[in-house]
């Protein structure tokens, strides 16, 4: 984290301001640790006066903790004073401009109300309203700016269960995208709109009707994995926009479980994983009551 110093203040003034919900032993204990610095120097004098202009630099994110566990309706995978992700559940948009119910407005009312006002999420990447899996925000516009520009260093991998079985064990699907007048992607030929994607699969286990596929993604185009998977013949399970069977109505059965990424402070490998939902394999001859 770093941080230029707008107002005057003593440190420990500072870290109280930014760190409200730890301890003022904890973070005493955090300078102790050589972890804090000063205008490139490490400080450890918690009276020291700042002044506008100044760095404040804080190196290792695992010093301080939240000091109460955010409280959501979905599950809390990972999280730290700068990065929290969630398990998203499918039906729910990641975010929204128009007031539906998203995932980014339900975490930013719980971190403000945790933090007093003075915490909220930012958006880093998103999953589709019809996938459920492991979706991640930073808790400030640094950090989200910082793991955006390393995005491409950030690993993703999915599970799909797709309609028949590919022709190969293993593959590598290559297109560009680009989207109709009706939000719908499609591969095409290159050109000045559309976006050269990547998508790898592996089988990993074949069912009746169905196969289970590892996905992962080089590239994080929009609806990608489910525009790829229609090209070889082999649509996710409930994905009746791009070719499924729509003899029923079933939830998409796309889950983001796996997610590797440096830590944007200090670098360190943050892995996080997501299991598959419960009933993600099962296909019951009935209505899913999900669109």
């Amino acid at each position: 984290m770093n941080t230029i110093i707008k107002k005057p203040s003593t440190l420990l003034e500072f870290l109280l301001d930014n760190f409200p919900d730890s301890p003022k032993t904890r973070l005493k204990k955090l300078l102790q640790s050589g972890n804090i610095s000063y205008n490139g120097k490490p400080v450890t004098l918690h009276s020291l006066k700042l002044r506008p202009g100044d760095l404040i630099q804080i190196n290792d994110q695992e010093k301080i903790k939240p000091g109460e566990k955010t409280i959501l309706p979905f599950p809390i995978l990972y999280e730290d004073s700068y990065l929290i992700a969630i398990e998203k559940p499918a039906g729910i948009a990641t975010s929204s401009t128009d007031n539906s119910p998203n995932v980014h407005s339900i975490l930013t009312q719980s971190l403000k109300k945790q933090s007093k006002g003075k915490a909220r999420s930012f958006v880093v990447h998103r999953l589709d309203k019809e996938v459920s899996g492991i979706l991640l925000f930073a808790k400030s516009e640094e950090i989200m700016n910082a793991l955006k520009d390393n995005w491409k260093k950030v690993e993703k991998k999915y599970y799909a269960l797709v309609e028949g079985t590919p022709k190969d064990n293993e593959g590598t699907i290559e297109s560009w995208l680009i989207e109709d007048k009706f939000q719908k992607m499609h591969s095409t030929v290159q050109s000045e709109n559309a976006k050269y994607s990547i998508t790898n699969y592996k089988i990993v286990k074949q069912l009746q009707n169905t196969t289970l596929l590892d996905i992962q993604i080089e590239t994080g185009r929009k609806n990608q994995i489910r525009v790829h998977l229609s090209d070889i013949g082999c649509p996710i399970v409930g994905d009746r926009k791009y070719g499924a069977s729509k003899e029923y109505i079933r939830r998409i059965r796309l889950h983001a479980y796996f997610l590797s990424l440096p830590h944007p402070l200090n670098g360190k490998s943050i892995i996080i994983e997501s299991p598959l939902p419960k009933g993600f394999l099962v296909l019951k001859e009935r209505n899913e009551d999900y669109k």
